[in-house]
């Protein structure tokens, strides 16, 4: 069990690699959306992604690292911000 940790947004900048709760990469910051949502960079066809910055566990080492594996994050996103 993970304890909840705030992560100050401000650090999160664009073109940060985003990462997945076993390390690997699976998609890029485009920038934020307001103070709780990160726009991924477009994807292989061309679809922007949207995660809520609640994800987030860390934004250390230049990297923002969430908290679930590469797949799960990718079944959660949203092709759309929130409104």
């Amino acid at each position: 069990m993970t304890t909840a940790t705030t992560i100050n947004t401000n650090t999160i900048k664009p073109g940060m690699p985003v990462v997945c709760s076993q390390d690997g990469q699976f998609a890029t910051v485009d920038h934020m959306e307001g103070m709780d949502t990160i726009k991924l960079n477009k994807d292989k066809t061309g679809q922007h992604h949207y995660i809520p910055a609640s994800w987030v566990t860390s934004t250390e080492g230049g990297k923002v690292k969430v908290d679930r594996p590469g797949d799960q994050a990718m079944k959660d996103w949203s092709t759309t911000p929130p409104m």
